[in-house]
């Protein structure tokens, strides 16, 4: 309907026009159309300031496809690469910057994170795929990607399998694949499984997953040690090129106190990398249960999910009460399972506070934000109250707390969204985030984290626990993965608990050696309180009989020490200290493995990369070939520009240039009549 108030403005422009035309001429006046073109513009912009205060501006620009570049920046890729580095560098380098003039070229490195710069460095620790592809499409989902060039050997080893992953990805993917597709000989101990902590006398399970490639016709057997003593043997047989299987030990807990496992499965002949056929493992044996107290806000499916979570581990003894019925003292509970607490009617903050016990709060919409709050110096965490809302959950997949199951993340992408009533989550640094927000962006915003500390903490920023159980039977037939993660984070909890006045505690027992080691100790008075001012010293001695001194620094209330990098061994430490004219020590061990994940398999594979090119409707081409993706991707049909439209509103009140426009037209008539005495 714009149209009829441009329409009535032209035609009262021009009537004024005619209306000065013909009076000037009687007048005389030199250039009577001059004056009157002068006074219809007046009027007719005048008009539209009037009848059409805001105009609508279309503009049309082009852009370009984006072509992504996905460089595997991991360790293995310089092994693959070898002399041929600068090659391949100089190679992908022309093939960019020729693709560079149809489109608008992105380049980013990964590993087991994603970086927009430092490509070609090849340091990084692991390689996870998924997360990139992941990335890709959250970062570009909205704009005109156009194709990605994954450039890899196809080896991940975190995260899910990239041809399993379900991405909303239109575009094509094409595989640059690096190294050498031939396989050699290897047999692996790919991941070790086993409870935490155990109870005294108790027959508990320890379990590993062997993969063998190339092995056809090895018999030979899985073997378990405790300090050089063989446990238990279980044979093994493979008779396939492509083998894998798990195998089991059941140990009996004779023992209180830390034990060190060592699985280990004989070395095949030819074979080249034999670092990865040996796991080390930790469990604590202890003598009595823990006790372990839920107290819900209002009766909840979450807290018999967690119920039954935990009901199958002896070394547990669980307790269910409501709010109402909590008990006036907790001194006799190993760790606190708070649901939906503090909350309104609940008035329990001070009691969690005074009792300084391990606690996992699990938040609802019953949470009250400010007493949680209040509980910072304990959580070591802040939120902001929000209305309730969906959240979907996601694996994080540097998480190193704990070990959880490898297929984790296969599991979790199927679990339904949990409901919060969370808004921003601000976490002390260090805290170890199990699960993130989905919908948090880039940014990593917890949803399930854990904190280490004098008393270790954990919270789960929402409720749904219970719906993740049945979506797992529902699509996987039992609920393993989150039973698992309940019974870790509860493992967790109660891992560091511990009556002695004096105690050294490690975040795991088994380290890296491309990461620094710390360690925490902690000094409590008669009273309970933890203090530090008596000095902690620290022995620790490798296995040649070499000892190395150090001082715990003080942190807060508590000690800490990090000890930097070490190379892979087995090392035993010992910490004293005196206090009060009394002197205390306490010892233990850990191991440092000298195998990178980026070295746990070798070789390319080229299955992989060509299922992922087949997926996303690419094309595969090896390293050496790289300069033939140009041809490809240009003369695919759906690389192609888009044409944007961009409707702007534009409002003429808000443009001082147009009353100066207007201002100026009626100040040249006036100038010109007063010239031209047609006043």
């Amino acid at each position: 309907m714009q149209w009829i108030y441009w329409f009535i403005a032209v035609i009262l422009s021009l009537g004024a026009g005619y209306w000065v035309y013909r009076a000037d001429k009687l007048r005389a006046v030199p250039y009577p159309w001059l004056t009157s073109l002068l006074r219809s513009l007046v009027v007719f912009f005048t008009l539209l300031l009037i009848l059409v205060p805001t105009i609508t501006i279309t503009k049309n620009f082009v852009e370009k496809p984006i072509v992504l570049l996905l460089q595997d920046n991991s360790r293995s890729i310089a092994n693959a690469l070898g002399s041929d580095s600068l090659t391949y560098r100089n190679n992908m380098e022309a093939l960019t910057a020729r693709l560079s003039g149809q489109y608008k070229v992105v380049k980013w490195g990964f590993g087991s994170t994603v970086q927009p710069d430092s490509l070609y460095k090849y340091t990084q620790a692991a390689t996870d795929i998924s997360a990139a592809l992941s990335r890709a499409q959250e970062f570009f989902g909205m704009q005109n990607l156009g194709a990605v060039i994954l450039a890899t050997d196809g080896r991940f080893n975190q995260g899910s399998n990239p041809l399993y992953q379900e991405l909303a990805m239109h575009s094509p993917l094409y595989a640059v694949a690096i190294g050498d597709s031939a396989q050699q000989k290897d047999i692996r101990i790919a991941r070790a499984y086993a409870n935490k902590t155990v109870l005294l006398n108790s027959s508990f399970e320890i379990r590993a997953d062997i993969v063998a490639e190339l092995c056809k016709g090895y018999n030979n057997g899985v073997v378990i040690k405790e300090e050089g003593n063989m446990l238990s043997s279980v044979p093994l047989a493979v008779n396939t090129d492509k083998y894998d299987r798990s195998v089991s030990f059941t140990i009996k807990a004779t023992k209180t106190g830390l034990h060190h496992y060592i699985i280990s499965v004989p070395e095949v002949d030819g074979e080249k990398n034999t670092s990865n056929n040996r796991k080390d493992l930790f469990v604590e044996v202890v003598d009595e249960k823990k006790n372990i107290l839920i107290v819900s806000a209002a009766p909840h499916p979450d807290v018999n999910a967690i119920k039954e979570a935990l009901s199958s581990l002896e070394t547990y003894k669980i307790t269910v009460v409501t709010a109402d019925n909590l008990p006036a003292s907790l001194s006799s509970y190993n760790v606190i399972i708070a649901h939906g607490l503090p909350s309104l009617r609940s008035k329990v903050a001070p009691l969690l506070l005074a009792a300084k016990k391990p606690t996992w709060f699990i938040l609802t919409n019953q949470t009250d934000a400010a007493a949680f709050n209040s509980l910072s110096q304990l959580t070591h965490t802040t939120i902001t109250a929000a209305q309730p809302h969906n959240v979907v959950g996601v694996y994080n997949p540097s998480f190193n707390a704990f070990t959880l199951p490898q297929h984790i993340e296969s599991v979790t992408d199927k679990m339904p969204p949990m409901s919060l009533s969370v808004g921003e989550v601000n976490t002390a640094p260090g805290a170890s985030v199990l699960f993130r927000q989905k919908d948090a962006g880039n940014a990593v915003t917890p949803l399930w984290v854990l904190q280490q500390g004098s008393v270790p903490t954990a919270v789960l920023m929402g409720e749904g626990l219970w719906r993740w159980r049945l979506y797992e039977f529902k699509n996987f037939n039992d609920h393993s993965v989150v039973d698992e993660c309940v019974r870790q984070t509860v493992a967790f909890l109660s891992a560091n608990i511990n009556e002695k006045p004096f105690n050294v505690a490690l975040p795991k027992y088994v380290w890296s050696d491309q990461e620094a080691i710390s360690l925490n100790a902690y000094l409590h008075n008669a009273n309970n309180e933890q203090v530090n001012t008596a000095d902690v010293q620290l022995t620790i001695t490798d296995t040649a009989g070499h000892k190395h001194d150090f001082s715990f620094e003080r942190s807060g209330t508590a000690y800490n020490l990090n000890i930097g990098i070490w190379a892979g061994g087995t090392y035993t430490y010992s910490a004293h200290t005196t206090y009060n004219d009394r002197q205390y020590a306490t010892s233990g061990t850990f191991v440092v493995e000298s195998m990178p994940l980026e070295f746990m398999e070798s070789g390319a594979d080229y299955p992989l990369l060509y299922g992922l090119a087949r997926k996303y409707n690419g094309s595969l081409v090896p390293a050496r070939n790289a300069a033939a993706l140009y041809d490809s991707i240009t003369r695919n049909e759906h690389v192609k520009p888009l044409l944007q439209t961009n409707t702007e509103t534009v409002p003429l009140v808000d443009r001082k240039w147009y009353f100066f426009l207007i201002l100026l037209l009626a100040v040249g008539e006036w100038l010109l009549r007063k010239y031209w005495l047609a006043q």
